[in-house]
């Protein structure tokens, strides 16, 4: 199951979308709303998204994961829109028959959506600054001024 969705994510259905009697393990990731990035405080997040896009390069990492690793399903639900802080902003969850190949397909998952996958991330400071952070660049050279 992949998805892009403007509501608030139960991560818990996601994560019980992916449960099999076939699977042993299964492993979910929480993408959260911080309210401190370094020395910085966070007033809430907007993400923006090419749906289209987004959701055919998310079914092509899922299937890329399912041919790396062993893996029964997976899910990867991620939220565009504004969040406030401790909102859930993605879900990746994984079943597999063992618990090493859930783990590492869950990681690698969310690792590379933070790399290739067109999401975008606006930060707003409590000091009323704004910073885009772009998919595949860490926030030391993703990010401009407004």
């Amino acid at each position: 199951m992949i998805a892009i969705t403007d509501q608030p994510i139960d991560h818990a259905a996601v994560t019980e979308r992916v449960r099999s009697t076939r699977a042993g393990a299964v492993c979910s990731f929480l993408g959260t709303t911080r309210e401190l990035t370094g020395d910085r405080t966070t007033d809430h997040l907007d993400y923006e998204a090419y749906p289209g896009m987004a959701e055919r390069t998310l079914g092509d990492l899922e299937a890329q994961a399912k041919r790396r690793w062993d893996l029964i399903e997976v899910a990867v639900v991620h939220r565009v829109g504004r969040l406030e802080l401790g909102e859930i902003s993605v879900v990746v969850a994984v079943s597999a028959p063992h618990r090493k190949a859930a783990f590492e397909a869950c990681q690698w998952l969310m690792d590379t959506i933070k790399e290739v996958v067109p999401i975008w991330k606006k930060e707003t400071w409590a000091d009323g600054t704004e910073e885009w952070v772009h998919p595949g660049l860490g926030p030391e050279t993703g990010r401009t001024g407004s």
